[in-house]
Order: structure tokens, then sequence, then C-alpha cells
């Protein structure tokens, strides 16, 4: 619902993308797509779109990859790793858009992840992101869709008091 809040036609990562669903979704959009996931094999659902680059790399156990790559959008869902946010946050460009989807504390009743490591504290995204971003949309809580879970969604921009944003009403 916030993809057209990313510059048309722009830069667009795709961090721990998975099967890459929303890769291939941005790439039929327009979006130029770099495809990051760990697993060499899911990658390999990208040889057929010309405007997604797919790269391997655990960003765990590896230095971020993309060195000073600068893009106007970051989708990230279902995936945190903490000492990532200051790297995501800088690959931003002006404006950058990051929507950001992941577990957040009390997902344990509803199945994985279940480790603390991986599951965000009460208002955390907002908490972190709100001090460098400006936050367009925040929601948290119980969700049925594709998965009982409880959910951290945030979608936000550079904190740039000279950015005009328009949004429609159903957001």
């Amino acid at each position: 619902r916030w993809a057209s809040l990313i510059q048309q036609g722009g830069r667009v990562l795709d961090l721990a993308c998975g099967n890459g669903r929303h890769s291939i979704f941005l790439a039929s959009l327009g979006f130029d797509v770099v495809a990051i996931d760990r697993d060499e094999q899911k990658l390999t659902n990208f040889s057929q779109f010309k405007k997604i680059t797919p790269i391997c790399s655990d960003l765990e156990k590896r230095p971020w990859p993309l060195s000073d790559d600068k893009f106007n959008g970051i989708i990230i869902t279902n995936y945190l790793h903490r000492p990532l946010l200051p790297h995501i946050v800088r690959a931003l460009d002006k404006p950058g858009v990051l929507i950001y989807e992941t577990f957040g504390e009390g997902n344990e009743a509803f199945g994985k992840p279940t480790n603390k490591d991986f599951l965000l504290l009460r208002n955390e995204l907002f908490n972190t992101l709100s001090e460098t971003l400006h936050i367009v949309s925040f929601e948290q809580g119980y969700v049925v869709n594709p998965k009982k879970a409880i959910v951290q969604r945030v979608c936000a921009i550079f904190n740039d008091n000279s950015m005009n944003i328009q949004l429609d009403r159903e957001g």
C-alpha cells in the first residue's frame, strides 16, 4: 500500500527477500530492485527478471554488502537483525521510503519466531526510527492473515521539512 511513495522508476532494496514476492511486484511496477538473501537457491527465481539484481549474502555473518549504495525504497518483511538498522537507514536516498514489517513480542503464542532476539519490543520500530525518519504510518498488534501473528509495520521517510508529501485518504 505504500509503494506509491517510492520515487517512480527508482532503485529499491528488498532485504532478506526470501522467494521474492516483493521484488517481483516492485519490478513489475518499473522499479530497479536489488534482492538480497542468504539462500542462493531462492535467488534463482529472479533469472527471468531483468529489473532484479540478486545478491547472495548472509547479512548476519558478513559485512554490509552494499557499501555506499543508496536506494529510493527499502522493503523488509519477516526479518529482524537489529545491528543492520543503522546500515538500512544510511542506505536510504533522500527522499527514501522504508517499508518494514516483522514480528513483535507476543508472537511466541502463535508460532515462530519465538526467540526474543527476533521479536520487536512494543513500539520498537517507531521509537528506533522516529528520531531519524518521518513516520508516515505505524501499526502493531494481532493479525490473522496470512497467519495469526503479532506484528509491527512502519512506513517511514527522511524527516525533511522541505518535503511535501501528499497521501490519499486510503493510504
